[in-house]
């Protein structure tokens, strides 16, 4: 891979650009060329438990969530944008909108990891919260929609309490339901475990 090449496919995607109209298409480029196979069966999505799931890939080496991937390690907790008319980058001050050049990239990389993934997946989800589940997260609208039942046959979710907290949902909750249901839909059989350990 070409390091030049990467950063230039990367900011192709946003400079000179209105900040609030970035396309997933402006990243298939970059998504192409860092494009990864991973291992089945040792992909974790996880969804408002970032910590605890990058805790767990730690220990667990041979798993890996989006940011344990080349794609993902680089643009992590990191903030950018273009302004339309403008070449330089925008590394502080972004515009909160759906279609931000930083949305969009996660959009993007994570459908493409969905689409690659295979045989067992696992999902991390908070027990901590109201609904585990938000079909309305990353997880929800982009991942599960984007996973190939002819590649995936299993989903796992682990519903994970905060330590010393109260758990709000868990593998019997209507969320967890609700996931069920849309992998029911997609032939993909499912699976639910609280707090995994």
């Amino acid at each position: 891979m070409n390091c030049e090449e990467i950063w230039k496919a990367f900011t192709n995607a946003f400079l000179s650009k209105n900040p609030c109209k970035i396309a997933e298409e402006d990243y298939q480029p970059l998504i192409k060329m860092v494009k990864q196979s991973l291992p089945c069966n040792k992909i974790l999505f996880w969804s408002k438990t970032k910590t605890l799931a990058h805790d767990y890939t730690k220990d667990h080496k041979d798993m890996f969530t989006l940011e344990n991937t080349l794609l993902g390690y680089m643009f992590d907790n990191l903030t950018w944008c273009g302004d339309a008319g403008k070449t330089e980058m925008n590394y502080k001050s972004c515009p909160v909108c759906s279609s931000s050049a930083v949305n969009v990239f996660w959009k993007a990389a994570s459908k493409a990891l969905a689409e690659t993934a295979c045989g067992v997946v696992y999902v991390m989800l908070s027990g901590s919260i109201k609904n585990a589940f938000d079909p309305n997260s990353v997880f929800g609208s982009v991942e599960v929609v984007n996973l190939n039942p002819n590649k995936v046959r299993s989903l796992q979710a682990w519903v994970m309490t905060d330590i010393g907290g109260v758990a709000r949902d868990s593998c019997s909750g209507s969320s967890i339901n609700e996931l069920e249901s849309i992998l029911k839909q997609k032939s993909i059989q499912f699976t639910c475990l609280d707090d995994y350990k």
